[in-house]
């Protein structure tokens, strides 16, 4: 799987345009929060503009690309979901690696070393204990459990 598969599933997570107040990230275009960009016109954000920002901001930055293609579908909408730096430092304790969040050289040669499977179960594991912790989990619980459900899906077709 490289970007663009990755991408499809992720608008399938996303969706369209929304503004829960509820949210933090306030109001979002696929996934797009107007909080990460202030100087985007959310409401008329495409899914063409959305592909670019996803590549840019967050495939690219998260080195996708050197992950095995199942987890970096798993890192790619953790990511989205939490941060890149949250998503980067829960991948670096999956690996047992210090989590510092920038992924270097030390990252990637734990990473090469571990099973694919074991890796996208482990980071899925980590994921949802997280999220489990944060002040929205009552409000937004329901739509993250599946997400993370539908992602250990995704993880037994990848690997």
């Amino acid at each position: 799987m490289r970007f663009d598969n990755a991408f499809d599933r992720l608008i399938g997570h996303e969706g369209g345009y929304v503004n829960n107040p509820k949210d933090p990230g306030g109001e979002t275009n696929w996934g797009i929060s107007k909080r990460s960009y202030p100087n985007l016109d959310i409401k008329k954000l495409t899914r063409e503009d959305a592909r670019k920002i996803y590549r840019r901001d967050f495939w690219d930055r998260i080195k996708a690309d050197k992950l095995p293609d199942g987890v970096a579908f798993q890192v790619f909408d953790f990511a989205v979901n939490s941060g890149i730096e949250t998503a980067i430092r829960y991948l670096q304790r999956t690996v047992n690696v210090a989590d510092d969040g920038y992924w270097g050289p030390i990252s990637q040669a734990a990473a090469d070393k571990m099973d694919e499977s074991d890796m996208i179960m482990l980071l899925n594991a980590e994921r949802l204990d997280f999220m489990t912790r944060l002040k929205n989990w009552d409000t937004f619980s329901k739509g993250w459990a599946r997400r993370i459900a539908k992602n250990l899906k995704y993880g037994a077709e990848d690997s």
